[in-house]
């Protein structure tokens, strides 16, 4: 007789884990992964020095000071009145509250190019907004400026859907404790509320920082796309296209790529770290 240990298999509720593994792979392969290795590989038919030099091309270099610096500083603003608003939408009360939960997630749903294109009517010169601030020697539209209003405009969401939750959660005993000891509405919020809600705020900023990294359609009407001045990499990338210059292209794309990478690991870091420090 068999000394084996008698072993029961517990069964899932829902069979078939071996042929939804089986397509998510396929699917994630022939959607992700392909592509992205296809394109990586394509790079390898221009030599080291070639891909450096594409890549440090002053005009490259500019794209991409303008791309990462100005969404970098969007993402900033993003995390300061993301978290306002999301404080107001979590703590108070008011008429016209439900109207504006559901205008955040408007950048959502909207078109990219139709928030361009509104963006532009009203930040132009001869735009509402524009007009005004023209009179005062102010540019907003075909600036780094103009980029900097697209890409807040498009990243806000994804501070205030992420930092919205946490809020919620607060437990509210910790504000009446602090309260109690004597500490004022401004302590309070540094020291007891903050760093409870700090990983999801970095996390939203992340997001937000990576969404307008890749924003096309809201940032071309607005940036006037002129070179060393509002050209962002992505539209870079489409302009050596249509030059049939796809080997300088693809170089381009795959340092986005590669950034890409790294901030989604920054991301997936960050949001380890909200729900070790919430309990989940």
């Amino acid at each position: 007789m068999s000394n084996r240990p008698i072993t029961f298999r517990q069964h899932s509720v829902i069979p078939g884990f071996g042929m939804t593994l089986g397509f998510t792979l396929l699917y994630m392969g022939l959607i992700v992964l392909i592509p992205l290795a296809a394109m990586v590989l394509f790079t390898t038919q221009m030599t080291w020095a070639e891909f450096v030099g594409t890549i440090l091309d002053p005009r490259v270099i500019s794209a991409f000071r303008i791309s990462f610096g100005v969404s970098f500083i969007a993402a900033l603003i993003n995390a300061v009145f993301g978290l306002i608003v999301a404080w107001i939408l979590v703590r108070y009360r008011f008429p016209g509250r439900k109207i504006v939960d559901a205008m955040v997630d408007l950048p959502f749903a909207l078109p990219t190019a139709i928030a361009g294109i509104a963006l532009t009517t009203l930040y132009a010169e001869n735009g509402w907004i524009g007009a005004l601030l023209a009179e005062f020697g102010i540019r907003i539209a075909f600036t780094p400026l103009g980029i900097g209003i697209a890409l807040v405009f498009i990243g806000l969401p994804f501070v205030i859907r992420t930092v919205e939750p946490v809020l919620r959660d607060f437990d509210s005993e910790m504000e009446e404790a602090a309260a109690c000891l004597g500490a004022s509405r401004v302590q309070t919020f540094w020291l007891v509320i903050l760093p409870q809600i700090l990983p999801a705020l970095v996390t939203g900023f992340a997001m937000a920082f990576a969404r307008a990294l890749g924003e096309y359609g809201s940032v071309i009407f607005i940036a006037g796309n002129m070179p060393y001045k509002s050209e962002i990499v992505p539209l870079l990338i489409v302009i050596k296209l249509e030059q049939f210059d796809y080997t300088g292209a693809t170089a381009i794309a795959v340092v986005m790529l590669a950034a890409s990478f790294l901030l989604l690991l920054i991301i997936n870091l960050l949001q380890k770290w909200n729900r070790s420090r919430r309990g989940l």
